[in-house]
């Protein structure tokens, strides 16, 4: 679907000519026969292009009939895009390197450069930009340059499932460069169907003529028997990571069972948000006279009252709620951290904080009081980020 702009759009003006305008038949000079005008959006604001089509003059020439476009416009937009590679490789960086999300994506393309896209815009060109980097990563040039200096290749492949039930995608690393090789979705990890991937990994190292030093995998099977097959003299380690947690397993079902039981007794956090919430209405409804005609009409509900409307200690309390409510939504950490241990020393945490809280005079320092929670809730948040990096 073509873009649609607003008719009050103030557009940059540029023009392209033909840099070789030698007819590639006949050699002689082509001649300007007609304009092709296009818009799309950059990070400076938005462009109006203006291409001139060449075609040689002599209408005998098999030249004739073929139009020649500027060579400078794929160095401006792709074809049929509304945005130039400047914002297609912006939206890309944030997509890959900084995880955003589209919706995030969007609003910062309309608040920091006035750039309105759709949705389902932005995940098309999410696409292609993945697309792009698939094909650079598996460049064979680019694969030569990176490996000229490295005396042996470490390699090393795993499965990732999305989803159960969904078809499994296995991906061959390699470590030494930190660089994806490639991966593909396989609906089952046969000794035959992994293989292929093994051997690929192969072909790959000989075209690089760099030595194959070392295989790592969970030591599946079908991996086993592939690597063994077709790398016969290459060592093929465990992973330590799937090491370390087949051997931790029995903690983490430990963990796991104590995270539940916590969760268990640690309960009823809605209704204590919704009874502080419900408190500033029942004033307002006290101070109200029966003859005042606005007592007749529909009450805000209690859900609708922000925070900033409750009074100090209902503030503190729905502080507490949240931080609690973070606490135990934590779900990240592996074998070295298990997140039911650092659940309940967060959880012991806030336990003090609200002692401390109770038990301090009424002119005391409710604030400093009540900062264990907001360290309970900062540490588990940023143990989690550390965990997902």
């Amino acid at each position: 679907m073509a873009y649609r702009w607003p008719a009050d759009t103030d557009f940059s003006l540029w023009e392209l000519d033909v840099l070789d305008r030698d007819c590639s038949v006949c050699g002689r000079m082509m001649h300007i026969c007609d304009h092709r005008y296009r818009r799309f959006h950059t990070l400076d604001g938005p462009v109006q292009l203006i291409c001139k089509l060449n075609h040689c003059p002599d209408p005998a020439c098999p030249g004739h009939a073929k139009t020649k476009s500027p060579e400078l416009e794929m160095t401006l937009a792709l074809p049929q895009m509304a945005i130039g590679w400047d914002v297609f490789c912006w939206i890309g960086h944030r997509r890959c390197s900084r995880h955003m999300a589209i919706s995030l994506i969007q609003s910062e393309l309309w608040d920091d450069y006035a750039i309105k896209l759709s949705d389902d815009a932005i995940d098309q060109y999410i696409r292609r930009y993945q697309a792009m980097l698939a094909a650079r990563q598996q460049d064979p040039e680019s694969l030569r340059r990176q490996y000229e200096s490295v005396a042996e290749i470490i390699l090393c492949i795993d499965g990732l499932q999305p989803e159960k039930g969904h078809e499994t995608l296995y991906v061959v690393r390699e470590l030494t460069q930190k660089r994806v090789w490639f991966a593909e979705p396989l609906l089952s990890a046969t000794e035959d169907e992994v293989r292929r991937l093994i051997t690929k990994a192969k072909e790959w190292a000989e075209s690089l003529g760099t030595p194959v030093g070392l295989w790592m995998s969970d030591k599946q099977n079908a991996f086993v028997k592939a690597i063994a097959a077709e790398f016969p003299d290459v060592p093929h380690r465990y992973c330590d990571n799937h090491f370390l947690r087949d051997l931790a397993k029995p903690v983490l079902d430990a963990d796991s069972h104590a995270k539940v039981q916590m969760r268990k007794k640690v309960r009823g956090l809605r209704t204590i948000e919704q009874a502080v919430l419900k408190r500033p209405k029942a004033k307002t409804q006290d101070e109200i006279t029966p003859a005042a005609p606005e007592a007749t009409g529909p009450a805000p509900a209690a859900a609708n009252l922000s925070a900033a409307e409750v009074d100090p200690a209902g503030s503190v309390v729905l502080d507490y709620c949240a931080a609690v409510r973070g606490i135990l939504n934590d779900d990240q950490g592996g074998p070295l951290e298990p997140p039911g241990l650092r659940m309940a020393a967060a959880l012991n945490e806030v336990q003090e904080s609200i002692r401390r809280n109770l038990a301090a005079k009424k002119g005391g320092s409710r604030r400093s009081n009540s900062a264990g929670y907001r360290d309970a809730s900062s540490r588990a948040w940023t143990k989690s980020k550390s965990s997902k990096r």
